[in-house]
């Protein structure tokens, strides 16, 4: 019997510690993605450099999931910076990456935040990459991943997502199609027939349709 009483003791104060100090889940290390690597060796020759990227809410490493605790990135960095060494990884390995180079990169991330529910468990990420001669390619990026109802395992895939979540994005940079910017709104979204934005709002302007599709126009090459 005091055995038992041991360790439910035991298993009681484990039960408070985790409530008064949460858990954090911390997402992977950025690992390059042979899709974009391989989408990216088409322009092979030319190298470009990457600048700092800022955010609409900067310095942000976590969000808080449920209330299990925060999700962050793995080693606090910004949200904003571990997608920008997402970027150089994948510009090094087809040696399109060059800080010498005369075209610089630079990112805002327009939005960014997850849902880790059931049913619509997904990272959503909006960005702005916009080259040295001003010219600009924004996307909005939905990735999807498996939810779960347990919120300490629902946070942790949530976690896991977000490197993943970051190659999708930049694949989705590499396929964006054409499309028409609007006032108002913090996507690209395609144009009606006449050309015009939703509710007649003017546009912004083309967003090109995709990062090297438009390499020249973008980065001036």
């Amino acid at each position: 019997m005091g055995r038992i009483d041991n360790r439910m003791r035991t298993f009681l104060v484990l039960v408070v510690t985790i409530a008064l100090t949460g858990s954090t889940d911390a997402a992977q290390r950025y690992s390059i993605a042979p899709a974009n690597i391989a989408g990216m060796r088409a322009f092979r020759g030319h190298v470009v450099n990457v600048g700092p990227f800022t955010a609409a809410k900067p310095g942000r490493s976590e969000i808080t999931c449920r209330a299990v605790g925060p999700t962050k990135t793995p080693d606090r960095e910004p949200f904003e910076e571990y997608i920008r060494k997402a970027f150089i990884a994948d510009l090094s390995i087809p040696e399109v990456y060059s800080t010498a180079a005369p075209v610089t990169l630079t990112g805002n991330v327009d939005a960014l935040d997850f849902s880790s529910g059931l049913t619509d468990a997904a990272w959503d990420i909006a960005v702005t990459i916009t080259s040295s001669n001003s010219r600009s390619l924004s996307v909005d990026n939905h990735y999807p991943f498996s939810g779960n109802f347990v919120g300490e395992v629902a946070c942790n895939q949530t976690a896991q997502a977000l490197m993943p979540a970051v190659q999708d994005l930049i694949e989705t940079l590499l396929d964006t199609q054409t499309s028409q910017r609007c006032s108002g709104d913090r996507v690209s979204l395609a144009v009606d027939t006449n050309g015009a934005c939703p509710d007649g709002r003017p546009p912004l302007g083309i967003v090109e349709s995709s990062l090297f599709d438009a390499i020249v126009l973008l980065f001036d090459l």
